[in-house]
């Protein structure tokens, strides 16, 4: 009967011991870090909060943007030089994955067909900065019904 209690009781505290690890494990993540100079940059983008879209729109205008044009030019404040398409900033910088963002990451989707076709600036807390086409600049959570499911992939390209 002893050996029973023992044996429960040894169990029960390896299964909380790697329950607490777990919890410690995941409150280490990176998630969410921020910069002063990220902070900055997200913030210099809010600036342009409600600004419409304009699919096309020409790099360095301020009274629309599209996407990328949104990105290419917050970016170039803080002189991070960004090609002007979507699909072509996925490839610069550094690829981070979806749990290790950090505020200043720029975050890619699929909104149709195959290749990426939306870039936003992930703003922290699961938000991104970004061009909508039906509401101008604004701010989205990236894990939305309609994100969520079209999300590619992440880079770094801030210093």
């Amino acid at each position: 009967m002893r050996k029973k209690w023992i044996k429960r009781i040894v169990s029960a505290s390896l299964c909380a011991a790697i329950g607490f690890t777990a919890v410690a494990a995941t409150s280490n993540s990176k998630a969410d870090a921020a910069t002063p100079k990220s902070i900055e940059l997200i913030n210099y983008g809010k600036k342009y909060l409600g600004v419409p879209y304009r699919f096309g729109a020409p790099s360095g205008v301020t009274y629309a943007f599209d996407c990328s044009s949104f990105t290419q030019f917050v970016f170039k404040k803080y002189e991070v030089s960004l090609p002007r398409t979507a699909v072509a900033q996925a490839s610069k910088g550094v690829k981070v994955d979806k749990g290790y963002l950090s505020m200043g990451d720029l975050v890619f989707f699929r909104t149709s067909g195959s290749r990426i076709s939306h870039v936003g600036i992930y703003a922290g807390n699961n938000q991104m900065l970004h061009s909508s086409s039906s509401k101008g600049i604004t701010i989205t959570s990236i894990n939305s019904t309609y994100w969520k499911s079209k999300y590619v992939t992440a880079r770094r390209v801030l210093n």
